[in-house]
Formats: structure tokens, C-alpha cells, sequence
């Protein structure tokens, strides 16, 4: 499928459609089942032209298997929950609980997964705030077997429903995308950041948008995590935006006649390619 957007945004990689489906495409990358892997690692291969595939065994991570929509898998965080709420924050090495786990996860995801394990990513304050941040995550078990990224150039709309397209841009071209986000629209809040996981900024919070009357589209790779691990990939200068599908055509629609074909954005983009 063609994009007027990504052509108006000259675009340095392809938008991916995210699909859900019972079956699976034949030449897809996927993780190997109980292997840990970032999402994001295979967001940017399908970014890159090639088609990636999970399922509820080859999601990668825990957070990832929340973020592709495939339920709770939090409860599977190695310990308990509560070791997840004290991984985000604070570290395990505090209780003993996470003490006694903490041998367990060096031996299955090596000296940096241990690190952090122990003392904590710190990216919220405390445990209880973590429980809270999970609580409020839009966690959805999909009706799929299978989740997949394919660049949106290889989509075709008479076999395949895109449940979201999700754009790579510079700080121009995110500044174009939520510009248009509001083009057409009543109200000037029609893309929202959340904090979450940079898999989840790409899955559950748009797939939610897309069941309200007037969906949102989503800004994400907020993750540092996920923007340490996609960067030899995708550099260093890219953020993720995430729109529901009836979004995207209704955005593609807008795209004649609008800011896209003025001076103001022919110059920014003259700029750029000095």
C-alpha cells in the first residue's frame, strides 16, 4: 500500500502496519520461544523492509508480551509481580524475596538483565507506583494468534486489516504528523505521549485508541531502553507515531490541500536536504 504521508514526510523508513491474524506469514522473522528479545529490535527490521512475526511464546520480553496485546504477562516476570514492580524501581537486592531470584535471572539473561534486576532500572520512584503504572496499562489479551510488523509498502488492503501504522520521523516530520493529526479535527488533542515501554507506545495504547469514537494517535520510542537498543539500527534522532488505522486513512485523506503542499513545509524540507 502506498502512503501520501510518507511521501509528503519523505520519509527515511518504511511506515509498519501492525496485524493481527491466525496465520502466520511463511518467511517472517521471530524470536526463538523463551528467548529474551526487545520488539523494538523487530519493529526496526520491518521498518527496514523486512516482515516480523510473535505469537504468546515468542513475544521476547514480558513487557513486550504486554505491549504486542498479549495479556498479562507480567505475572511471568521471573519471582513474581512484585519483583517487577521493584525491577522498575528500586531494585530486588533490597528484600529478600528478590534476593533469593536474583541468581536465577543472572543465569538466564547474563550480567546487564542481573544489574538491573538488582538495583533497579529507576524509571519510576517507588514499588507501590509501579503496581499503579501497571494497573492503569491498557492490557488487552488480542483475538489472535499472531502479531505481525510488515512495511506498509508490502500490505495489501483485499487480504490484510492493519490494525496500526506506525511512522518513524525527525523533529520535523513529527511536527508534520501531529500537525495533521489535528488537521481535520475539532479540539487541538489528538496525539497524545504516554509513558510506557516503547512496544507498548506501538500496541496496547494505540490498539485502546482504536475503539474510541474519535481515536488519538500515539507518540512513542520515549523508552530509553528500547532507544538503546533500536539505535545502531535506526540512529538516534527518530521517535515512533502510532496511529489506529481509521486514523491513517482519515490523516492519508487530508493530505491534498493542506500545510503539506505549502511553502512553509517545501522550505523546512529544502532545509534539510542541504
Amino acid at each position: 500500500m502506498h502512503s501520501k504521508i510518507a511521501s509528503a514526510l519523505n520519509l527515511q523508513h518504511n511506515p509498519v502496519a501492525i496485524i493481527w491474524a491466525d496465520e502466520k506469514p511463511g518467511s517472517a522473522l521471530q524470536f526463538k520461544e523463551g528467548k529474551w528479545g526487545c520488539v523494538m529490535f523487530m519493529f526496526a527490521s520491518a521498518a527496514k523492509g523486512k516482515t516480523t512475526v510473535f505469537d504468546r511464546e515468542t513475544y521476547g520480553c514480558w513487557g513486550g508480551g504486554v505491549g504486542l496485546g498479549f495479556g498479562n504477562q507480567y505475572v511471568k516476570f521471573p519471582g513474581s509481580m512484585e519483583c517487577f514492580y521493584h525491577f522498575l524501581s528500586i531494585g530486588n537486592e533490597q528484600w529478600e524475596q528478590g534476593k533469593k531470584v536474583g541468581d536465577a535471572v543472572g543465569k538466564a539473561g547474563g550480567t546487564e538483565i542481573l544489574d538491573d534486576f538488582m538495583h533497579g532500572e529507576r524509571y519510576i520512584k517507588i514499588p507501590e507506583l509501579v503496581k499503579k503504572f501497571v494497573e492503569l496499562l491498557p492490557m488487552v489479551d488480542i483475538p489472535a494468534q499472531y502479531v505481525i510488523f510488515k512495511p506498509l509498502e508490502d500490505v495489501d488492503l483485499r487480504k490484510e486489516k492493519p490494525v496500526v501504522i506506525v511512522f518513524l520521523a525527525d523533529p520535523d516530520q513529527l511536527s508534520a504528523l501531529v500537525i495533521l493529526a489535528n488537521y481535520g479535527r475539532e479540539g487541538n488533542e489528538n496525539v497524545i505521549i504516554p509513558y510506557a515501554a516503547g512496544c507498548q507506545t506501538i500496541g496496547i495504547y494505540p490498539y485502546q485508541e482504536a475503539k474510541s469514537e474519535k481515536p488519538r494517535a500515539v507518540v512513542g520510542l520515549t523508552d530509553i531502553s528500547a532507544r538503546k537498543n533500536v539505535k545502531k539500527q535506526l540512529g538516534k534522532d527518530l521517535l515512533s507515531f502510532a496511529v489506529p488505522f481509521p486514523m491513517f486513512q482519515e490523516m492519508e485523506g487530508n493530505v491534498e490541500g493542506s500545510f503539506l503542499q505549502r511553502q512553509t513545509w517545501k522550505a523546512l524540507m529544502e532545509q534539510e536536504n542541504k
